[in-house]
């Protein structure tokens, strides 16, 4: 049975089969149970037209593994008419269970260059470390295209003996060889290529690349080097230094936590008013991220002449540009103070939304602010408000009245805001005078200032508006009566509470919540529960639940099948706070509701319980097919301290949902305990999760530690390095302990990832232990590790 390969091709989405892409699929798997005789079949479909079969076929020959690869070769060798097929056989190669990098090997002995670059791409691609002996020797090939295939695949390999190979190839003399060979070197992070790259920056014709590669090591050992090419080189050399530097620093907060290694070399040097102009006028020939970089350079040099090459920034087409500047304008600090608020004064809106952020909290800065609350725009006056509110100054707050009748309502949500966070002592009179305004908006805004400070001189105007024909008037006083330390607030709450306006009802219903339970509380929100209107249902089923009211369960769990949903979700919310046994068996009925609200309400309900017969109900709930429910579960069953949560949670962590994903590894990283810290590090396989991962391990919970070291004992050379980076992220006393124990670990590549975090440390003791490590360890790689971090 061999695979289709004559129709015509399929436009088809890898996650959508057509019925035909779909039937070929099938026989496909047929086939491959056949074993070794599927091999003919398999391999004539290798240039199927199809993307769908054809990476079926590709799999199926990577499982038949070692009996496939003498075929595939075959194939590289000999059948070299077809792009398609060439490129599924090399990608059946790379993938294969099988022994297979003999055989590719002897490919490269093969007078055909396009052949040996194949037999290249597949040893690099399976990171075969026993081939590096012959991609070395491929390095210097007489055909161009095979030396670089070399190149690349031994920068995919990593390794001493691979970059000793490609640090070889930079002194090759040769133009299309060294070019790569920087690219690559610059890829593979090894410490060990630093020197080699700073000595091409002297020559004009590489300093370039190098100059990138260099930045993409991420080491800091290249910083001193490219701060000089920022005060000697021309305006490219400084774009692409800039960019470099910005690239080791954000390598080196990546890998521990923090770094200031640049900013320290940058402040170091003399001339800093000459470097920040130099930097400035190499903005005008920069592209967007070569912006980013020297705007980001600005910020850590500092000066009036950076401030002033930052404000250039804030008006560039580019948002990324702009923000960057305006991140590097708030570390300047007093430096841009003055020139920012010259800026507000003569600048239009859009300058103004980027700079109101930057407000220092300085006093000074008021008048300027202030100005801004009269912005034609409103996006402006509510950032002012923000901003006044940010300074902390008393005297905004006259101002900030004025803007309670503002047209935006997010003008006067800010400077509500605002008012209640500055205070004062004319506060109290100014809103008790606004609160007589024949203005109903400024009226309603006064209000809620008057509930939010408890005035107790303000219940009577709170009463007033009691008495008000506009609904959103009473609805302002009642929702500030229950902060009134006064028996007539209660009174006017019930009073309210039959209101013959429903909204006014609701109102009512949802303040006495506010108060304290006492008999008449309670029976006017029983009362409540029988409204006609579903919203005071709502609001009173919601006080009762609020006030933890157990006596009226029964009351409340009688409305679980309302004609309302938001009245079932206030029963279910209400019962969660209550401990009878009847709450509790409505909340696991309603875990199973047909109505998504109620469920996941529920699901909330018994989390907060935390009752051990609960917990098979929300384990049942992360296999639902909303993933709104499965995220509402796992919160709840976070809650649990149970031998079956770990594993529901690492179970999370592969849902296919992000957001549940994300949910599960925040779960996992608050949950102290060794075995919490192995599922953590067993998912830092997962691409989509990897960074979250580590940040998840440097949170120094208990068992992290030991669980992180146990774990650098049997690391390999992709986790040891996330795992390192996990405990230098940390920054704490015992960590650091730890990182100098790693040194000395059972594991290889822990120590080698261990020691240029060691040497970040900066401490006699860090710089001891790497002394003993380069002179002793037994591993050539951790030596050389050792000897780079110590700068040598």
């Amino acid at each position: 049975m061999t695979v289709s390969s004559s129709s015509a091709p399929v436009a088809t989405s890898p996650l959508s089969l057509s019925p035909d892409d779909r039937a070929q699929v099938e026989a496909v798997e047929q086939l491959s149970r056949r074993g070794v005789g599927s091999l003919d079949g398999l391999v004539s479909g290798l240039d199927t037209p199809s993307w769908a079969v054809r990476r079926a076929v590709v799999a199926a020959l990577a499982r038949l593994g070692t009996p496939a690869v003498p075929s595939l070769c075959e194939v590289l060798r000999l059948r070299r008419d077809s792009e398609t097929r060439l490129a599924a056989a090399v990608e059946a190669l790379v993938a294969s269970t099988g022994e297979v990098d003999a055989t590719v090997e002897s490919l490269a002995d093969d007078d055909n260059p396009a052949i040996v670059c194949d037999a290249a791409q597949v040893l690099g691609r399976r990171r075969s470390r026993r081939s590096v002996p012959l991609l070395a020797r491929l390095t210097v090939h007489a055909d161009d295209n095979v030396a670089v295939a070399a190149i690349e695949a031994l920068g995919r390999v990593g390794g001493g003996a691979a970059v000793d190979a490609l640090l070889a190839a930079l002194g090759s003399g040769n133009f299309f060889r060294i070019f790569p060979a920087i690219d690559v070197l610059g890829r593979c992070g090894d410490p060990a290529v630093v020197p080699a790259l700073l000595g091409l920056l002297a020559d004009p014709f590489y300093a370039l690349e190098a100059a990138r590669a260099l930045g993409r090591t991420g080491q800091d050992a290249a910083v001193p080097a490219l701060v000089g090419l920022l005060r000697r080189g021309n305006d490219a050399l400084v774009r692409v230094a800039a960019v470099a530097l910005v690239d080791i620093h954000e390598a080196q907060v990546q890998r521990f936590g923090a770094a200031r290694a640049v900013q320290a070399a940058l402040r170091a040097g003399p001339e800093l008013a000459a470097l920040g102009r130099r930097l400035a006028h190499a903005v005008s020939s920069a592209d967007s991220a070569e912006r980013s970089a020297l705007a980001r350079l600005l910020g850590w040099v500092g000066g009036q002449d950076a401030a002033a090459g930052l404000l250039k920034l804030l008006d560039g087409p580019d948002p990324s540009v702009a923000r960057s500047a305006a991140g590097a304008l708030a570390e300047l600090g007093a430096d841009a103070d003055e020139q920012i608020l010259q800026s507000l004064r003569d600048g239009d809106s859009a300058r103004r939304r980027v700079l109101l952020p930057l407000v220092g909290r300085r006093a000074a800065s008021v008048p300027e602010v202030l100005a801004c609350l009269e912005d034609r725009d409103a996006s402006v006056r509510a950032l002012a408000a923000d901003t006044l509110s940010r300074i902390g100054d008393p005297a905004a707050v006259p101002a900030l009245f004025q803007r309670l009748v503002d047209d935006d309502p997010r003008v006067v949500q800010a400077a509500t805001g605002a008012i209640q966070s500055l205070g004062s002592e004319a506060t109290e009179a100014l809103a008790l005078q606004a609160a007589r305004s024949p203005d109903a908006r400024l009226r309603r805004a006064a209000l809620r200032i008057i509930s939010y400070f408890g005035y107790p001189r303000g219940l009577e105007v709170l009463l007033a508006a009691m008495r008000d024909a506009d609904e959103r008037l009473r609805d302002a006083a009642i929702y500030g009566l229950p902060f009134i330390e006064d028996p007539r607030a209660v009174d006017a709450l019930l009073t309210a509470a039959t209101h013959e306006s429903e909204r006014t009802r609701a109102a009512a219903m949802r303040a006495l919540g506010q108060t304290e339970k006492d008999a008449r509380t309670t029976s006017t929100l029983l009362g409540g529960l029988n409204d006609r209107d579903p919203w005071v249902r709502y609001y009173a089923c919601q006080s009762l639940g609020k006030l933890n009211e157990e006596a009226a369960a029964d009351a409340i769990v009688a409305l679980a099948d309302d004609d309302a949903g938001q009245v079932r979700v206030a029963v279910v919310d209400a019962l969660a706070h209550m401990h009878t046994e009847s709450a509790m068996m409505a909340l696991r009925r309603a875990a199973s509701s047909a109505d998504a609200d109620v469920r996941r309400a529920a699901l909330l309900g018994l989390g907060v319980a935390r009752r051990q017969d609960a917990l098979p109900v929300l384990l049942e709930a992360l296999s639902s097919e909303d993933a709104a429910t499965r995220l509402v579960a796992l919160s709840a069953v976070a809650e649990y301290e149970s031998p079956e949560t770990l594993p529901a949670l690492l179970r999370a962590a592969s849902d296919r949902d992000d957001s549940v994903r994300s949910a599960a590894v925040g779960f996992l990283a608050t949950r102290p305990g060794i075995p919490a810290t192995q599922a953590l590090v067993s998912l830092l396989g997962d691409m989509t999760l990897r960074e979250r991962v580590v940040s998840a391990l440097a949170l120094p919970m208990d068992g992290r530690l030991p669980g992180l070291i146990a774990a650098l004992d049997a690391a390999d050379e992709v986790t040891a390095p996330l795992l390192v980076a996990a405990l230098a992220r940390m920054r704490r006393a015992d960590a650091r302990a730890a990182l100098l124990q790693v040194l000395e670990s059972a594991s290889p590549m822990g120590r080698r990832a261990a020691a240029p975090a060691v040497g970040a440390l900066g401490s006699t003791e860090a710089r001891d232990a790497l002394e003993r490590a380069a002179l002793r360890d037994e591993d050539p790689e951790v030596r050389r590790a050792c000897a780079v971090a110590l700068g040598r």
